[in-house]
C-alpha cells in the first residue's frame, strides 16, 4: 500500500506542475505571436521585393527597347537622304517603299518623329546647330530648317532634331 502512495501526486506537487504549464504555455504563446509577426513581415518584405523587381524589368525593357530604336534611326536618315538623290523611277519607288515600312515600324512601336519646321525652338526638343540671319517675313527664333529629325517615344525624347533657328 506504501507503494500506491508513493505514486500518487500530491495536491501541492499538482498545483506546481500546473503552474509549470501555464508558464510554457505563455512561452509558446508569445512564441508563436513572435514567429507570426516575423513570417508577416518576411511576406511583406517579399511584395515589395516583387513590386521593386517588376518595376527594375519594365523600366530596363523601356531602355533596351530605346537603345534599339536609336540604333535603327540611322536607317531611316539614310533613307532620307537617298530620297534627295536624283535616281531612276523604280529605284526611288522602292526607297519610298522601305521608307513607308520603317515609318510604320516606327509609329507602331510608339515612335513619333519631331519636325519642327516653322515652329519656335525649343530646347527640350531641339537642338541648335546653326543660327541664320532673319529674311523678311520669318519670326525670328522659329526653326527654318532640320538637318537632323528628332523622335519621342511616348513622351520621352530619344533624339533630339538638329535644326538651324532663324535669328535677329
Amino acid at each position: 500500500m506504501e507503494e500506491q502512495q508513493t505514486k500518487k501526486p500530491t495536491v501541492k506537487a499538482l498545483l506546481a506542475e500546473n503552474e509549470q504549464l501555464k508558464k510554457e504555455i505563455e512561452t509558446l504563446k508569445a512564441e508563436g505571436a513572435s514567429t507570426k509577426e516575423s513570417w508577416l513581415r518576411c511576406a511583406a518584405d517579399f511584395e515589395n521585393f516583387k513590386k521593386r523587381n517588376q518595376d527594375t524589368r519594365i523600366n530596363a525593357y523601356k531602355e533596351g527597347k530605346i537603345d534599339i530604336i536609336k540604333k535603327i534611326l540611322v536607317v531611316g536618315d539614310t533613307l532620307d537622304r537617298a530620297l534627295t538623290m536624283n535616281l531612276d523611277e523604280k529605284t526611288m519607288e522602292g526607297i519610298k517603299l522601305i521608307a513607308r515600312q520603317f515609318s510604320e515600324m516606327l509609329e507602331a512601336e510608339g515612335v513619333t518623329e519631331i519636325n519642327p519646321v516653322g515652329e519656335p525652338f525649343d530646347p527640350n526638343f531641339h537642338e541648335a546647330i546653326m543660327q541664320m540671319p532673319k529674311a523678311e517675313g520669318e519670326t525670328s527664333g522659329n526653326v527654318k530648317q532640320v538637318f537632323l529629325k528628332g523622335y519621342k517615344l511616348n513622351d520621352k525624347v530619344i533624339r533630339y532634331a538638329q535644326v538651324v533657328v532663324i535669328g535677329d
